[in-house]
């Protein structure tokens, strides 16, 4: 599993470095026709695997335990909550809940007919929010974990991606097309990866910038060699030991940070927003799931819908394989609650905190548009910070914050990746060796800073929609063989 992709990433990389301007054409060229030919599935596909979701949380299968009826959790919920919340996050929520919403209400989507600027649009763009990074986005992370879960834990099924398909695939057939599923989605999990650290590294410099006054320009190789190396020390100690620690902290100061801005900040306004916002969301979910299907010509599903789906699919089959070992000794309806319901509710009232304040600050005079419109969305959420009481503090307990999440999201994946790139994995003897973990933590590392040199949060949307493509296809197979186990005839 471990060659074909980590040779196509370095024969990428070589060509990135080699004539930059002919691989960012070509790369331009495969994400046009990404967007162009396969936003419609993205939509019909992810809008499946939510309903699929909420069938199975209420479905028979909801009481079946994984691990069968004598298995015992080696995790509490908190600490299993914390785990698969840090796992799952990374540094999306940091960089894009402050600097999204500004976008969408300066450029709102133009099939919506919205006034830039106004309250509609401000209205609109927090909706939008919870539709990117709530029930939808974790449905997807949701479907192939508890397959995983299954086919691991009460099939016996191997440590691979071939494993979520058990309802059409027998553990003994078929083994060149194990190897080729892991293959491809080890190689979308490095540019879905690679993407994310790359908005971690410009959130970073921001702060850098925002603290310390420093040119993080100058410093962003220091900044991806700093995460990297933690992340590899992480995943290195093991997931007991590092992504416990880590995601213990990370979660406790998200919520001690989200909370003091709901004080310190805009609290009626964020009520009153978030409230009007949900229920649009609630109200709309149906077509806004769809936006990709129904406007399928307009560039606004492209830029911002489609990839976030790509995004989340590109992490979601080698995520699925950590969550799945987590849930052992619970219930399917338990696994869907702390994997699906839990982090998507955490999802809104993030974004109901910081993307309402970064809307009401906006709408009154503090304009935050002028950073995502000089090409600086990381230097948002700082300015936001500059708005209120102990704004340095905030600041650097946010760069903190920023640091450890993309540190215990990418250990939990490299611990997968290595699992994947491994033999001889199994519940007795789930830990890959190091070497193989360290290469892909490098690996991740060079291609998300060579991506921000030449590209910037152009070429992180380009590396989140190539690498959610080829996921795609595998997470829909999966998603119908949970439905095929849901409603096959006894006997």
């Amino acid at each position: 599993m471990f060659w074909p992709p980590f040779l196509l990433l370095v024969a990428t990389l070589i060509f990135s470095l080699v004539d930059a301007d002919a691989f960012l054409e070509k790369a331009n060229a495969l994400n046009d026709f990404v967007l162009n030919n396969f936003g419609w599935l993205f939509s019909a596909g992810t809008a499946l695997m939510l309903v699929v979701c909420i069938v199975a949380y209420f479905h028979p299968i909801g009481k079946q335990k994984i691990g069968g009826a004598e298995a015992v959790p080696f995790l509490n919920r908190w600490r299993w909550f914390s785990i698969v919340l840090c796992t799952t996050i990374a540094t999306g929520i940091i960089f894009w809940g402050t600097a999204e919403p500004i976008y969408h209400l300066t450029n709102p989507p133009g099939f919506k007919d919205l006034e830039s600027n106004s309250a509609e649009a401000a209205r609109n763009a927090l909706s939008t929010m919870y539709l990117h990074w709530s029930f939808t986005p974790y449905a997807i992370y949701a479907v192939p974990a508890v397959m995983f879960a299954l086919a691991f834990y009460n099939h016996k099924r191997s440590f691979s991606l071939r494993s979520t398909l058990f309802p059409f695939v027998k553990e003994d057939k078929l083994s060149w097309l194990g190897s080729v599923i892991d293959s491809i989605c080890l190689f979308a999990l490095v540019a879905g990866m690679a993407a994310s650290l790359g908005a971690g590294i410009l959130t970073l410099s921001g702060g850098l910038n925002s603290v310390f006054d420093l040119d993080a320009g100058r410093l962003l190789l220091l900044i991806t060699v700093l995460v990297v190396g933690a992340f590899i020390i992480s995943a290195i100690s093991g997931l007991m030991r590092g992504i416990r620690i880590l995601s213990d902290i990370n979660i406790r100061i998200f919520i001690v940070l989200a909370l003091f801005v709901f004080i310190a900040g805009p609290t009626k306004e964020i009520l009153s927003q978030s409230a009007g916002a949900l229920w649009d969301y609630i109200v709309h979910l149906p077509q806004d799931s769809v936006v990709s299907i129904t406007h399928g010509d307009d560039p606004w599903p492209k830029s911002w819908t489609t990839f976030y789906w790509a995004n989340w699919l590109a992490w979601a089959p080698i995520t699925a394989l950590f969550l799945g070992r987590l849930g052992y000794g619970y219930t399917v309806r338990q696994f869907l609650t702390v994997n699906w319901i839990l982090p998507s509710l955490f999802g809104i009232f993030w974004m109901s905190v910081f993307s309402g304040t970064a809307l009401h600050l906006e709408l009154t005079g503090t304009k935050l548009s002028e950073l995502t419109g000089a090409n600086n969305p990381e230097g948002v959420v700082y300015a936001l910070f500059d708005q209120l009481p102990l704004s340095k503090l905030l600041a650097a307990v946010f760069l903190f914050t920023a640091f450890l999440s993309y540190v215990t999201a990418a250990d939990s994946n490299t611990e997968a990746m290595g699992g994947i790139s491994s033999t001889g994995i199994s519940p007795t003897s789930p830990t890959p060796p190091v070497l193989i973990k360290v290469v892909w933590g490098v690996t991740i590392g060079t291609v998300a800073f060579l991506m921000v040199k030449l590209a910037g949060i152009d070429g992180i949307k380009m590396l989140s929609n190539l690498g959610g493509l080829p996921a795609l296809f595998l997470i829909l197979a999966v998603t119908f063989g949970l439905i095929y186990i849901m409603f096959k005839k006894k006997g």
